[in-house]
């Protein structure tokens, strides 16, 4: 995140309504602005939408419909490499080739602490949100 003086945005992708909303709800208190999307189409459309504004994919691994979650961080990465990528799953690990480099993985269930433990991984100091700056 550069200078911009705005709360970064954070996609949260998930086909499950209650899990996206408590995502949202996660990152939202970790100083982002939440776009929603329940599969991997909806967010692809909302990153090219939201071009060079959006700072994180948080995403599930299975969702309905063409792609994955592993699909969607790894075409993420290839055309919006600032993009730094967060993915979940309670079903699937990822195997040698799922992630791209520098993404995170998170298994499901996950906790707000767990989730901001991730976010500043992802992020460096410098780059956080207010909310998880030590």
């Amino acid at each position: 995140m550069s200078d911009r003086s705005r709360r970064p945005f954070a996609l949260v992708t998930d086909d499950d309504a209650m899990i996206r909303m408590d995502a949202c709800a996660i990152i939202e208190d970790a100083g982002f602005q939440a776009l929603e999307a329940g599969n991997v189409a909806q967010a692809t459309g909302l990153l090219e939408e939201h071009a060079g504004r959006v700072d994180l994919l948080f995403t599930d691994v299975q969702m309905p419909g063409d792609g994955d979650g592993f699909s969607l961080a790894r075409e993420t990465a290839r055309r919006w490499p600032d993009i730094r990528i967060l993915v979940a799953s309670g079903e699937r690990s990822p195997g040698p080739d799922d992630l791209p480099e520098g993404a995170v993985f998170l298994n499901k269930p996950f906790s707000a602490d767990l989730v901001h433990d991730r976010l500043k991984e992802l992020f460096p100091d410098g780059e956080r949100p207010e909310p998880l700056r030590d």
